[in-house]
Formats: C-alpha cells, structure tokens, sequence
C-alpha cells in the first residue's frame, strides 16, 4: 500500500488563499485529527468534494486557522486515492505549520509532480493527459492553455487509442485465424485492411507535422536581429518591446553583445536577440560581438535583416540579405521611414516591410508578416504535439507503419507486415503509458512542480 503524501500547492508568496493537499490512505484520519468542522461532525462523514467551513488546529488543539476543507475519496479523485485539500489563508507560515502538523500525523512530503504520477498509475490519466498537466501549468499564452487543457482531457490519447485499436484488431484476426485453424472465424485477407493501414499511417504523418509549430509555440521562436552598425536595430528592439530595452546612440559599435528579450505576438512567443552590428573591425571586443551575432543567425528560427532605409545598400547588405534567406525563416526591415527613404524594396522573395521605430510607422505591418511565418496547424487544439518525447513515439510508430505499407506493397507475407505494425502499436504504447520504462516515467515527472 502507498504512503500518504502532503504538499503546498499554491505559490510561497503570500497571497489570498493558500492550499495544503494531503493524498493517501491515512488522508481522512490526517485531516480528522487536524479539521474540525464548525457543524461539529467529523470531516470523514461528509460526502466527496463538499466545501467545509472549520478550524484548522495543531496536535494540541491550538488554533491555526479558520479555513475550508473537502474530501474526495478513492477511486473518484484527482490521484485514485483518498484525498483531502484545506484552502488556508495564504500566509506561507499558516501554510508551513499546517503542513508540519501533516508530517507528525503520517504523512510525508510529496516529490515533484507525485501527486499527478499517482493519478497516472491509479489509471485516473493517460500518460499524455499526464503531461499536458505540466504544460498547463507553464503556458505562456493562450494558444498553449488550450492545447494542454485539450490533451488533458484527452485529445491525443483518444486519437492514438484509435489507431492502436485499428492496429490490435488487425492482429487479433491474424492471430486468432493462425492459431485457430478449425474455428469458424473468417479468413485473414491482408489487402482487405490497406484502407485501414493507410488511414493509420496519415493521422500519425498529420500529428508529427504539428510537433514543429507546437514546439516553437511553447518553447517560443529565437529570432536574431541582425544588421551593420547604426542600421537600426536596437530601435526596432525597442519599438516592439515599447521601452528602451537597448542603447541607442549615433556611435557605431555600441552594441557590442547579444541582448535578448521575450516579446508575445498574439499566438506567437518571440525571444529576440538583438545583435551587434556586422562589419570588419579591428577592436577585439566589437570582432566578439560580431561572431555572436553570426552564431546568432545560424541557430536562429528567424532572422530579422535590418536596413538602413535612408541609406544606400551596398555589398555588405546584399550578403546580409543573402545570409537571411539561408534562414529557416527570413525577413527584411528597411529601418528609419520616417526620413528619405534611398532604399527601394531590395532583390528578393523574402517578406519586406519598412518600418520607423520612431513613429511606429509599419510595426503592424511587421507584426503581420512575422505571424504569416509561423501560422497555426489547422488542427483542433490538443492535436499539436509540443513534446519531444511524444513526438519521437509517434515518429517511430510512423517509421514502422510505412514499413509495414511498403512490405503489403512488395507482397510480403502478412506475418512481416503485421510485425512492423506491432512495432507500432508499441511506439504508441510508450505515448500513452501503456508502456513505459521506469526511467523515462522518472524524467517525465521530474520538471513538475511540488504541490501538482
């Protein structure tokens, strides 16, 4: 039998309200000894998740706190267990002690996402509904949020328990018809589950196409601002930051290191690095400066080439332009529009937009192109993949479903087939937990936080 486990789970800041969660199989004797309802019963006689106004006392009766409790009961709570949750005052001391009195009653403290891990192994979570716990919890817009709380009710698992079912009858019938022969089961005709193979094979090719997008979305798009001296990039830098992030001088070379920054475009999570100005110099901190920012464009999602509107382009802009269409995604910026523009849109396909980081002028346009560039899969939320792991599960369930396609195509025997679709069926267990090492349940868990 577990233990039972106790957590803060609410921040250590104060606050307005604070929660202690207890989950195990001394849970109601725990918060019997320590609750006392205002109606004088006993915390265990109410029925499951019914809201209770007490007092919260140590071992020797002392007041706490006057807090609320609930209760929820195994199997029919967030872990499978029996369950209970005070809702304190948020003082992080009323917290702590509350907490201490738990210890002394049985409990001990739960580890990091324990209580969601519990949840799992009680059967109360697929592994990917597991996950998306903590994605939830880390979101950094709106878009993220939906696609968790979609996966957390089971988006991806509903859609891979369908084809691993498809995949299971398949073998079943294979298996049955061999291991059966004098059964009145009907006769196994591979090519008669092609349809079904195919449409295996396409819903996972459509999930790992989502997983580049769902990727970026969550962990954001490192983009580089790149561009000579004085061209105007730490203005631009600051013109979508909307304050002065950057120093901007008439002095060529003054930034001299990469300065990055969070910036939210709508569904899009920007991490822009302004860069120091490209150009030969003799001052080996500027020559410094100039190699990161070239490092800078190479490990880039998005390469932000910055010229002089005002200015004429030369040589060195045409290769900075050269160098921003070798980028997984390129943009140009003619800077300064708010003086004589000298520039016309330069020779290329990439999008350009003229932009004064001094009026404004042009910074929706901008915002506009750079959403065109990494648009939305056109799937429904919870259908975007944003884990690696789960990502690598589909993708080697895939790697097995084409093979099993291509030996159906060469007119291999059914068994050569169906083991590669098995292959699968197991890449896709790991996805959802129905198989799955200990190790890799481990790592899974370890960047949740306490308390969840």
């Amino acid at each position: 039998m577990p233990d039972t486990i106790a957590a803060i789970a609410t921040g250590a800041q104060v606050a307005a309200i604070g929660i202690v969660r207890i989950s195990g199989p001394e849970a109601l004797p725990v918060v019997d000894r320590l609750f006392h309802p205002a109606s004088g019963k006993r915390m265990s006689s109410y029925e499951n998740r019914k809201l209770v106004y007490g007092r919260l006392t140590d071992r020797n009766g002392e007041l706490l706190d006057l807090c609320l409790c609930t209760v929820s009961r195994a199997p029919n709570s967030y872990t499978g267990e029996d369950t209970a949750e005070l809702q304190c005052h948020g003082s992080p001391v009323v917290l702590r002690a509350a907490l201490d009195e738990i210890f002394a009653s049985g409990a001990r403290q739960a580890l990091p996402g324990e209580f969601t891990r519990r949840a799992f192994l009680n059967g109360r979570l697929e592994l990917s509904s597991a996950e998306a716990v903590a994605d939830l919890i880390d979101a950094e817009s709106v878009e993220c949020a939906k696609n968790a709380a979609a996966q957390l009710s089971g988006a991806v698992a509903v859609k891979i328990d369908a084809i691993y079912s498809a995949l299971r009858d398949i073998s079943s019938h294979y298996h049955a018809v061999l291991d059966y022969p004098d059964e009145d089961i009907e006769d196994f005709r591979l090519e008669g589950y092609k349809c079904e193979l195919d449409s295996a094979a396409a819903s996972l090719r459509a999930l790992l196409k989502s997983f580049e997008r769902g990727r970026l979305m969550v962990s954001g798009i490192p983009a580089a601002i790149v561009g000579r001296p004085n061209a105007g990039k730490s203005s631009l830098l600051n013109a979508l930051l909307g304050y002065e992030r950057a120093i901007v001088t008439d002095v060529p070379g003054t930034t001299r290191d990469t300065i990055e920054e969070k910036l939210r475009l709508g569904s899009l999570t920007l991490r822009l690095c302004d860069t120091a100005g490209i150009r030969e110099s003799s001052d080996r901190v500027e020559q410094l400066g100039v190699q990161r920012s070239l490092r800078a464009m190479e490990s880039a999602e998005l390469v932000i080439a910055v010229i002089d509107g005002s200015g004429d382009v030369g040589g060195e802009e045409l290769e900075l332009i050269r160098e921003a269409e070798k980028a997984r995604h390129g943009l140009i910026v003619l800077s300064k529009a708010d003086l004589e523009q000298r520039c016309t849109r330069p020779d290329t396909k990439l999008p350009c937009v003229s932009v004064s980081s001094v009026t404004g002028e042009g910074l929706d346009e901008l915002e506009s192109a750079i959403k065109s560039l990494f648009p939305l899969p056109e799937v429904p939320a919870g259908e975007i993949l944003t884990n690696a792991r789960q990502a690598d599960a589909v993708s080697r369930a895939l790697e097995s479903m084409d093979a099993a396609l291509e030996a159906m195509s060469d007119g291999c025997t059914p068994d050569i087939v169906l083991t590669e679709a098995e292959e699968a069926m197991s890449a896709l267990g790991e996805l959802t937990g129905r198989s799955i090492r200990q190790d890799v349940t481990d790592r899974i868990f370890e960047r949740f936080c306490v308390g969840k």
